[in-house]
């Protein structure tokens, strides 16, 4: 009974100190985020099936990388969907910061080589932000 009060002690202070946190992207605004998409508009489009130099994102969350139809993605793209890479606040989140070396390492290598040019987005907040944006305005 005592270690159960000092444990239940412990996550209290844990939470209230700021210790235990939500991931960033629970905390995403999707108005910023819609303004950090400018970024990615020219190659995406959010609307099903339409696609421009890259893929359309529309429903997104919950797919398996490199199966959009309608689209040719890079080899390793596809390898990664292949070994079970599927899109989540998680590994949209990875992927945005440093896409290249992300797809990579799902598929055993330093580097994955995409069609992207996008080297990443380096704030926290800027992901959080896209998406939260994402989530709204691809479902």
């Amino acid at each position: 009974m005592k270690f159960l009060k000092i444990a239940m002690m412990a996550v209290a202070l844990a939470v209230a100190s700021g210790s235990v946190s939500a991931p960033a992207w629970a905390d995403g605004d999707a108005a910023k985020g819609k303004k950090v998409f400018n970024k990615c508009k020219a190659c995406h489009k959010l609307v099903a099936g339409k696609k421009a130099i890259g893929p359309s994102l529309h429903g997104m969350f919950g797919r398996t990388a490199g199966a959009s139809k309608g689209y040719k993605y890079s080899k390793d793209m596809e390898a990664a969907g292949a070994k079970g890479l599927v899109w989540s606040e998680k590994t949209i989140d990875a992927f945005l910061t440093k896409p290249k070396p992300f797809i990579g390492t799902a598929i055993g290598k330093k580097n994955g080589r995409i069609k992207m040019a996008f080297g990443g987005l380096k704030k926290a907040s800027d992901r959080a932000d896209i998406i939260a944006y994402l989530k709204k305005a691809t479902q």
